[in-house]
């Protein structure tokens, strides 16, 4: 891999490096040691690349327990912006939500997609409470209520647009690229 990178001009740092063996095979795996520049790879059960946890099992749990923190906590500022008395209204509010919420829930959609359900369905909570705080409907309404007075689909139904074979395609090739440089 040195001869590799060397002979393309690229620069391979040691300390930034990580190896991770994806299996989901149960046991124990024995893992060989690879070295870089001298120094030994460490080998990782979860690393972040490109904003997106990855695990050795590729469950995407820590991806999406982090995804539910960050969005929530922008939900937050959302609550605020939606004073009755004088917060915005529900144009801006759902304008807020897409720009700020739902396009953290799909960033990654098409790799995490394959996830358990049960993992997935983390983030359907916080879909439904940004649209509740948007449209100012109570928490009791129902849900699918909620995604035609909103105007925007379930996060199932989205993601599986997103997962369609040619963006998956895309979405694969363009990772598969950067690892090769």
């Amino acid at each position: 891999m040195n001869d590799w990178a060397s002979k393309n001009g690229f620069l391979l740092s040691p300390q930034k490096t990580v190896c991770m063996h994806f299996c989901r095979r149960r046991g124990l795996h024995p893992d060989t040691e690879f070295q870089l520049n001298g120094s030994t790879i460490p080998i990782v059960e979860e690393t972040k690349f490109l904003g997106i946890i990855f695990d050795t099992k590729l469950m995407f749990r820590s991806d999406v327990k982090h995804l539910k923190i960050k969005c929530m906590q922008t939900l937050n500022i959302m609550k605020v912006l939606s004073n009755t008395s004088w917060g915005a209204d529900k144009v801006s509010l759902m304008r807020i939500y897409r720009s700020l919420v739902r396009s953290k829930l799909f960033y990654g959609a098409p790799l995490y997609g394959s996830a358990a359900k049960s993992i997935l369905k983390f983030l359907d909570s916080v879909h439904h409470q940004g649209l509740c705080i948007a449209t100012g409907a109570f928490r009791t309404t129902p849900i699918p209520s909620l995604h035609v007075i909103s105007g925007e689909p379930s996060l199932e139904l989205r993601r599986h647009r997103l997962s369609r074979p040619s963006i998956k395609l895309r979405a694969m090739s363009f990772i598969l690229n950067i690892i090769r440089l």
